[in-house]
């Protein structure tokens, strides 16, 4: 912790860059050792469950809860369509039903993983580096934390997933990325973002393939990209209020 504090009382941006990177990295490693244990993400669940604790102590020990946005949104939820959009968004992974991994054990890992991650990467995100970069210029923030956060989903190359899904991934995520730090910054509440992050990541683990062509697949995912990404980030800049220097 004395460590952290110091690395981040030098250099806030720094310090949430040395975070992506590690959580990038450790996550590569965990996978590759859980594919070895012959549990998925097993390995992994372990590392997410480690920085959880470490990042959240962190963050309560220093109380910078505040900081980073733990606490209910500012606006009433019909500001936000009462996030229904969001909630379409993570519905669609289960549209042609639930199933779980090839062993109990694999489904429960994956799906606490994928919980962890959805703290992780909003806290790192459209916390660390958000803040960190808003203090001197809030577009340059929203901007580089929502494309960032897209662009490292280029690390699923390195699992075997094909160039073009892992092209609408990317798009998709910055799309993501572009909702939740308006939701963050204008709405004031890092939690419905944590919220959806979670329980998208995890129903994108036990949804059934549609059993659609890829050209097919690729159409639909490019209309989720334009009509619920493009379209919400469009209400969200129309309804919520700007703060000053956004």
């Amino acid at each position: 912790m004395k460590t952290m504090n110091e690395l981040y009382r030098k250099n806030e941006l720094t310090f949430a860059l040395i975070w992506i990177a590690a959580y990038v990295v450790l996550s590569m490693i965990g996978d590759s050792l859980s594919e070895a244990v012959g549990v998925m993400k097993s390995v992994t669940l372990a590392i997410h469950l480690v920085m959880c604790g470490v990042l959240w102590a962190w963050i309560s020990k220093n109380s910078l809860k505040e900081k980073y946005d733990f606490r209910a949104p500012e606006l009433p939820a019909w500001r936000f369509l009462f996030f229904v959009p969001l909630a379409l968004i993570a519905l669609l992974h289960i549209v042609s039903g639930v199933q779980g991994g090839p062993t109990a054990a694999d489904t429960v890992c994956c799906v606490l993983s994928m919980l962890c991650v959805g703290f992780l990467e909003e806290v790192i995100f459209r916390g660390l580096l958000f803040r960190a970069m808003a203090k001197t210029d809030v577009r340059s923030a929203v901007i580089v934390s929502s494309i960032t956060f897209g662009l490292g989903h280029i690390v699923n190359l390195a699992g075997g997933k094909p160039l073009g899904d892992t092209l609408v991934q990317i798009l998709f995520a910055v799309a993501i990325g572009f909702i939740m730090v308006l939701i963050v910054y204008r709405g004031g509440s890092i939690i419905p973002c944590i919220l959806f992050h979670s329980a998208n990541n995890m129903l994108s683990v036990l949804g059934r393939p549609n059993g659609l062509t890829p050209q097919v697949q690729l159409i639909v995912n490019l209309a989720e990209i334009v009509v619920l990404g493009v379209g919400y980030v469009l209400w969200l800049l129309k309804a919520l209020p700007p703060k000053q220097g956004a």
